[in-house]
């Protein structure tokens, strides 16, 4: 089953388990889906507004890696290195990648990171992490929390970002707003 907003947004997104998704806050971005796309696939330029994924790494090419230095929200302060491999791509629309449990870790996860455009300067954003497996449940109990913060301060710091971008004088004009 898809939800409406999946539909209405003409994704197909898995039917995660909502007792074990983690959402963040939908955020209204007063820039163009592309430029919003741009942030997100501009995996250098994550440390300049990313409070959470400081550093990342990797081609985004479907089952290519991507290395990411995590801020730690859980309170212990620091950050944290993370590997997960990208799953979707679809260009201005979604941009997923996910954990894969292993004989080591059975733990596992899915991030998507969805925009949905509004008008020409005027997109909406949210990200959600599915946790999977056997562990989900355990893993939401204890993660959860923090990591629905760290997707929340994340969306937030996108639409700062994406809309003093789309702000910036071209050409001796301001971009429509």
């Amino acid at each position: 089953t898809i939800s409406k907003e999946q539909w209405m947004s003409g994704l197909s997104l898995p039917d995660y388990d909502p007792n074990t998704l983690v959402r963040s806050i939908t955020v209204d971005i007063y820039a163009p889906a592309g430029l919003v796309w741009d942030i997100l696939t501009d995996l250098d330029g994550y440390g300049l507004w990313n409070p959470f994924c400081v550093s990342a790494v990797s081609t985004l090419e479907i089952g290519a890696p991507i290395e990411m230095v995590l801020a730690d929200y859980s309170g212990s302060g620091g950050t944290f290195p993370n590997t997960e491999y990208v799953c979707a791509v679809i260009p201005e629309r979604l941009l997923s990648w996910e954990l894969r449990a292993t004989a080591d870790s059975p733990r596992a996860a899915r991030r998507d990171q969805v925009i949905d455009t509004v008008a020409d300067n005027h997109c909406r954003y949210y990200s959600t992490d599915a946790f999977l497996g056997e562990l989900a449940h355990e893993i939401m109990a204890g993660q959860g929390a923090w990591v629905k913060q760290a997707f929340d301060d994340t969306a937030l710091a996108l639409k700062k970002h994406c809309e003093q971008l789309a702000a910036v004088p071209t050409g001796g004009q301001t971009a429509a707003m």
